[in-house]
């Protein structure tokens, strides 16, 4: 058994044990898809142990998602606080993105399968994870106070497929990683948000 997964299994938070170690799994072995009986056997318990915390794979494989979501924005919320403008701050959450897919595949595929629930703006959602929460408290910013929500949304749907497609064309080779393009693109100015640059 690992010993961070040990030592959080012995203080009865399995689940986060099953988590942790899941995506352990996925940033150690870029192709893997790892079974609840296999995330079981690294943490040290029974596969029946497992199905109290996830009935099925489908519900680990959520539960992975939502913890990787959580760790980009946490990222994300890391490289803003490097600015004061909120645009500058925006755009720093749109390259982290770009780079975390870049430099967790595994994660970002399994994110890409796994998106965060249908709407980044019902209120009546459940929990958002961290990235989804900074998003849609960025697009408000930029729509400005008083925007509807329909206007809040469409920045984020803009902003969020161009960092997703940019990052999806890099991982697949068909543009090179290029730190300076990444800068160059996810430009929130660019996208009528804030006028010229």
């Amino acid at each position: 058994m690992k010993d961070s997964a040990a030592k959080s299994y012995h203080h009865g938070d399995l689940r986060a044990a099953l988590i942790a170690e899941g995506l352990r799994m996925l940033e150690e072995r870029e192709d893997a898809d790892p079974s609840l009986r296999e995330i079981a056997r690294a943490v040290g318990v029974s596969a029946t142990a497992v199905y109290r915390h996830f009935p099925d794979k489908e519900a680990l494989r959520a539960a992975l998602a939502f913890a990787a979501y959580d760790r980009l924005g946490e990222a994300q919320r890391t490289a803003a606080a490097d600015y004061d403008d909120v645009l500058d701050q925006f755009q720093a959450t749109g390259r982290t993105y770009v780079r975390f897919a870049l430099d967790h595949p595994a994660l970002f595929r399994l994110m890409a399968a796994m998106p965060p629930h249908d709407d980044l703006f019902d209120l009546e959602a459940p929990e958002d994870d961290e990235a989804g929460k900074l998003l849609r408290a960025y697009a408000f910013k930029i729509a400005g106070e008083g925007a509807s929500v329909a206007a809040a949304r469409t920045i984020a749907m803009r902003a969020w497929a161009l960092v997703h497609g940019l990052a999806v064309l890099m991982l697949q080779g068909y543009v090179p990683r290029d730190e300076a393009l990444i800068d160059a693109v996810v430009d929130t100015r660019g996208l009528g948000m804030g006028g010229p640059k």
